[in-house]
């Protein structure tokens, strides 16, 4: 039943069969097995698409509210058990995953042993619902309502140099001071990066920066820009060492990047499964996530002399 309710999700059996962990031919014997046992066609098949018969689209119905009920008795079970099991599929960003989400991960393992963590971290954004990804973490908001979305900090940007690029090239004074300079890029299909976005005027400022390099991994970009390559766009909390130590240095600081937020993102449900809410829980709770900038100094007005 989950594997043809997938592949109506996915429009496609070998997109149901590699969200699930299956062979295709495993996937389609399922859901033959399933006809088989109904005694209806369910689904359409041709080598392009593929479509759920009037009674698919039937059954496919009751299977959702089969399948609900049977998270709903398993999740009561895991809370009333106080045990959690079974696998956990989540994914990341590249550098949050490796620096910050890894070694929380491990926090998780040590209270409930029995979950099977499945980490995957790319800076491509991926199809959570064909990769059947239980929980995503981004430095963005998708625009899809079939997923519950929770903040989980602030993350500001920055744009930034080493020294010895800007000593060569010169710093940028105004926001269109970029189109002059090589700006490295994280670039992949999908990625909007290309055009910057810039605060510090009344309207908002959008650049179509050029670039000699672009990759897509954060970190390779993080490395060029230290190799004085060029000028990167980065999360704050990604380049804070750096900026303290002086190998990178922060440019146009009175036009920032548009700020995102780290959000958490899982599957909008009628009812969340227990090792999904609790893990959940489990990073909102996290004291300190990201590094955030220190905040301005306040300028210490002078004491105004006492009138005669």
């Amino acid at each position: 039943m989950r594997v043809f309710m997938r592949a109506v999700d996915l429009r496609s059996i070998s997109a149901a069969a590699r969200s699930l962990r299956l062979t295709p031919a495993a996937a389609s014997h399922r859901i033959m097995q399933l006809e088989n046992r109904i005694g209806t066609r369910l689904l359409n098949r041709t080598t392009r698409s593929l479509q759920p018969t009037e009674e698919g689209r039937i059954f496919y119905e009751h299977s959702v509210e089969v399948i609900t009920a049977l998270e709903r008795a398993e999740s009561r079970m895991a809370s009333a058990s106080g045990l959690l099991s079974g696998s956990l599929r989540v994914t990341a960003p590249l550098g949050f995953g490796r620096r910050i989400l890894a070694p929380l991960m491990t926090q998780f393992n040590e209270r409930f042993p029995n979950v099977q963590l499945r980490l995957r971290l790319s800076d491509h954004l991926l199809d959570l619902l064909s990769e059947a990804v239980d929980v995503a973490i981004r430095m963005a908001v998708p625009d899809d309502s079939s997923f519950i979305i929770r903040k989980l900090a602030d993350c500001p940007r920055v744009l930034c140099a080493s020294p010895s690029y800007l000593k060569r090239h010169g710093h940028p004074v105004e926001p269109e001071d970029l189109l002059e300079h090589n700006c490295l890029l994280l670039r992949f299909p999908g990625s909007k990066q290309f055009r910057w976005q810039l605060t510090g005027r009344p309207d908002p400022i959008s650049l179509a920066v050029q670039d000699n390099f672009d990759a897509d991994d954060g970190d390779v970009l993080t490395e060029w820009a230290l190799r004085g390559t060029g000028i990167v766009m980065k999360p704050y909390w990604e380049v804070a060492d750096q900026l303290r130590a002086g190998t990178l240095v922060q440019v146009l600081e009175k036009y920032p990047p548009t700020p995102v937020n780290l959000v958490i993102l899982y599957p909008h449900r009628q009812l969340v499964s227990a090792k999904i809410k609790t893990f959940v829980d489990f990073l909102m709770q996290a004291e300190n996530l990201i590094e955030q900038p220190a905040p301005a100094a306040a300028v210490t007005q002078p004491a105004m002399a006492a009138a005669p």
